[in-house]
């Protein structure tokens, strides 16, 4: 990493909840855990080929200022960025840089259902 981040996107850091729906499986609602400022780039992308013809996916790079192991800031995978009305679903963590001050989260964008 190379230069200062331009940290000057606000994503809203969102953790899964299960509950059981009474039918015997469940429901997931998405709790906030709160806001983190972001940079985020396009990483890769790849096609292929869906039920309905082609379809891209593109990989974000989306960097982060590190929180402590344990805290409620700190990104993992199951996890996923709210940015109005887009959701990016975090697919792995890594500490960006050798001091630890930033975190880079490879992410999808999911599309609204």
């Amino acid at each position: 990493m190379s230069g200062a981040p331009n940290l000057s996107r606000a994503l809203v850091l969102e953790t899964p909840v299960t509950t059981p729906d009474g039918a015997g499986g469940f429901t997931t609602s998405w709790d906030v855990l709160g806001t983190l400022w972001a940079e985020i780039r396009a990483s890769s992308g790849r096609e292929r080929f869906a039920a309905l013809g082609p379809s891209g996916e593109v990989r974000l790079r989306i960097l982060v200022r590190a929180a402590p192991e344990g805290s409620d800031h700190r990104p993992r995978p199951e996890q996923r960025f709210r940015e109005g009305a887009r959701i990016f679903r975090i697919l792995a963590v890594a500490e960006a840089d050798v001091q630890g001050r930033y975190l880079l989260c490879t992410a999808q964008e999911e599309l609204p259902a």
